[in-house]
């Protein structure tokens, strides 16, 4: 899973997005907003599922995952933080993003952070406060 920080919902920033971080022949799978149509132009294919939202919405399958996901990050960020700040989201969605891409790995995920941390350089404060 990956989550960025976008400038806005608009098919130009869409398009740079996917050509930034999707493969080429990828299947994208949406509601239907505007902007996805803007994945055609990094070579992926884009399947609108438009359902207008609401209780429907929520009973299609592939939606029903993404509303989970979306559900345990808004929870995750809530119980964590004891305040959000605009100019750190993007660290929260990559923290989040980190310990769900591993959490079949529980055991390993400590260690992985030791390691992580003795490997990492010192990061100043002007450094973790410049926007993303």
């Amino acid at each position: 899973m990956r989550m960025d920080k976008v400038a806005g919902f608009r098919k130009k920033v869409l398009a740079a997005w996917a050509k930034r971080y999707l493969v080429p022949g990828s299947a994208v799978v949406s509601d239907g907003l505007n902007c996805f149509p803007g994945v055609v132009e990094a070579d992926c294919t884009h399947v609108p599922i438009v359902t207008g939202g609401g209780p429907p919405t929520e009973g299609h399958p592939i939606f029903w995952w993404v509303n989970t996901v979306l559900g345990n990050l808004k929870s995750a960020m809530h119980g964590t933080y004891h305040a959000l700040r605009a100019k750190y989201l993007q660290r929260y969605l990559s923290e989040f993003c980190h310990r769900f891409n591993r959490r079949f790995d529980l055991a390993a995920l400590v260690p992985r952070l030791f390691v992580a941390a003795v490997r990492t350089p010192p990061l100043t404060y002007r450094l973790a406060t410049l926007d993303a």
